[in-house]
């Protein structure tokens, strides 16, 4: 059993729903239009972890006010931090003397232009764990725009991983933005650009990259007109290397998913997907994120009992893995009967994996967890759900490379 896992770049918490599963955030996916982003723009009344700013605030000020506090129990961990930069920067603080409230160390400021995210875990006085995973961008000045990208500087990521760029305004100007944008890497393949709306723009080979892959970014944004008087402030290089090869076959009438290194089968484990009538998603998609624990709540996604509180709240879902943006995770599942997986699909839109409460590396979910990289590639098959939108979290690996090129301002 474990609760804390020492990984680079590896969140700590976050609030998401899945079937039978979790809370704060929202929900998985199903083919009964539940499809709601997760990242819990409001806040659940049931809420144990308080963060300042509210989560997917915008404009916050450098002097801002940063703060983490629980009504009772204690703070266990709490970790502010600067990502989708060049380098990410934690924000010093502590946690106070009676564990209820985090606040930044004197004289810490925010940066202007940043998104950052925050990460914590809560005790209760039974000593159960409660999580929540909230992010907030700061204000940018005036005139400018800037764009937050994945994946992180100088990180390791899967062969199915996508240069993503988020702007924080609509950019009109698309060919000049993305020209800006040089993506090169060694070995050299091809990189086309799609833009999905004026706001956000993708990037990816033909093909999964190559294991051992080194990708450079250039951004040149700095001074470049994305709309009228709206110009760029960017003006950076960063890098990522491709780690091996994993890819990862999910059969939801099988109720199995077939582990694969370098084409290589490893290992196939049980698993239990989308219930009929909430079910998951087919198609490619890639881990963005990884939590070794987070909580998920029914009440969040329409899920609610008669006294308006989730029909399912788990404070402690370990081990899980975000494949969508609107909620889509496979994660450890402890609270189902260990025969449900390999028999059965109980859940909201989620993938579920044997796991025991507080997360053991020797189940099934903590192998797969253990061995993921933010970039992998999971592939749901045989659902009777609809194939996920290639916006949908990085699903780009859904559209052929014709219509993805097509969707370059540079053609």
């Amino acid at each position: 059993m474990r609760h804390v896992l020492k990984r680079a770049g590896l969140g700590i918490a976050a609030a998401m729903t899945c079937a039978g599963l979790m809370a704060g955030l929202a929900g998985c996916t199903s083919d009964g239009g539940l499809d709601i982003g997760i990242g819990g723009k409001g806040r659940s009344p049931e809420d144990t972890i308080r963060v300042t700013p509210d989560d997917g605030a915008k404009g916050v000020a450098p002097d801002g006010r940063v703060e983490v506090r629980v009504p009772s129990g204690r703070l266990e961990r709490v970790k502010v931090v600067k990502v989708e930069d060049s380098q990410p920067v934690e924000v010093p603080g502590a946690i106070s003397e009676d564990g209820l409230r985090w606040r930044p160390a004197a004289g810490a400021r925010l940066a202007l232009a940043a998104k950052y995210s925050v990460d914590a875990v809560a005790l209760d006085a039974h000593g159960r764990r409660s999580a929540r995973h909230t992010t907030f961008t700061t204000a940018v000045p005036e005139h400018r725009f800037i764009g937050y990208f994945k994946p992180e500087n100088r990180s390791t990521v899967g062969t199915g991983m996508i240069v993503s760029f988020g702007f924080n305004r609509p950019i009109e100007n698309r060919a000049a933005v993305e020209r800006a944008i040089r993506i090169t890497s060694r070995p050299a393949v091809e990189v086309s650009g799609h833009w999905f709306g004026k706001e956000r723009l993708d990037f990816r080979p033909r093909a999964y990259w190559q294991p051992g892959t080194e990708v450079t970014v250039d951004l040149r944004l700095r001074d470049v007109e994305g709309a009228p008087g709206v110009y760029g402030i960017q003006h950076k290089t960063i890098g990522f290397t491709v780690g091996r090869s994993q890819v990862s076959r999910v059969d939801a009438e099988k109720h199995t998913m077939e582990v694969r290194r370098d084409g290589e089968l490893v290992k196939t484990l049980p698993i239990t997907a989308g219930a009929p009538k909430t079910t998951t998603y087919n198609g490619k998609m890639v881990v963005t994120e990884l939590f070794d624990v987070t909580r998920m709540n029914g009440a969040t996604v329409g899920f609610k009992k008669k006294d308006g509180k989730g029909e399912y709240d788990i404070k402690d879902v370990p081990h899980a893995m975000r494949l969508t943006d609107s909620g889509t995770f496979l994660h450890g599942n402890y609270w189902a009967p260990r025969s449900t997986f390999g028999t059965a699909n109980v859940s909201h839109g989620c993938v579920g994996l044997h796991d025991e409460k507080g997360g053991s590396e020797d189940s099934p979910a903590g192998w797969f967890f253990e061995r993921t990289l933010i970039g992998d590639v999971v592939e749901v098959v045989n659902s009777t759900d609809r194939k996920v939108s290639p916006d949908n979290g990085l699903g780009g690996w859904n559209m052929d490379w014709a219509h993805w090129r097509a969707g370059s301002a540079l053609r």
